[in-house]
């Protein structure tokens, strides 16, 4: 297992989209009044770290992570990486879990974490790409960093950290308004 440098990983605030369980992976959705509090917690939570430690940030192309990068970072500039991006997922794209699951209820009893069910999703990324793509990310890094980025790469990002098996960062929560420090190989959550 690799030593990466210490994170900062900041999953998006609550968007309209997952107040629906709509499926965003790529597509965009705005934060929900929810949402906005979520980051605005996180602010709280980064403010003496990003005023101490004074790192390097980064964040999805994606609006909503976009969005909680302004309001958890304060205003502090931070750099786009278009690796950071949440997986795409294909046809599922746009569609709301419930309908999916009644049109293809087999599909979702081979596949029940949503990792699997984005990443096995039709004409969507794949699991393999999605990995090495988050792995690239994490071999560029440099030195401590905050990351503002989304549910299931987080998880990834946080599985390759600790040295997680594919089933294991699956079962990993996806919490928003808090933050996951990465650090010798180990995981704590901020709240």
């Amino acid at each position: 297992m690799r030593d990466y440098p210490k994170i900062w990983l900041l999953r998006h605030g609550e968007t309209e989209w997952n107040a629906e369980r709509r499926v965003q992976g790529q597509l965009e959705s705005r934060l929900s009044e929810r949402g906005l509090g979520h980051a605005r917690r996180q602010a709280e939570l980064m403010a003496p770290i990003l005023k101490a430690e004074n790192p390097p940030c980064y964040a999805s192309p994606l609006g909503r992570a976009q969005q909680t990068a302004e309001i958890a970072l304060s205003g502090r500039r931070f750099m786009t990486d278009p690796r950071l991006a949440e997986v795409h997922a294909g046809e599922f794209q746009g569609h709301r879990l419930a309908d999916l699951q009644a049109a293809d209820p087999e599909y979702f009893k081979r596949n029940v974490t949503p990792l699997d069910m984005f990443c096995e999703a039709p004409g969507g990324e794949g699991y393999g790409p999605f990995y090495a793509r988050t792995l690239a990310f994490l071999d560029a890094l440099a030195g401590p960093s905050v990351v503002v980025a989304h549910g299931l790469l987080g998880q990834v990002m946080r599985g390759i950290v600790c040295g997680l098996e594919r089933g294991e960062l699956a079962q990993l929560e996806n919490g928003q308004g808090c933050v996951y420090v990465l650090e010798n190989g180990m995981e704590t959550v901020l709240r």
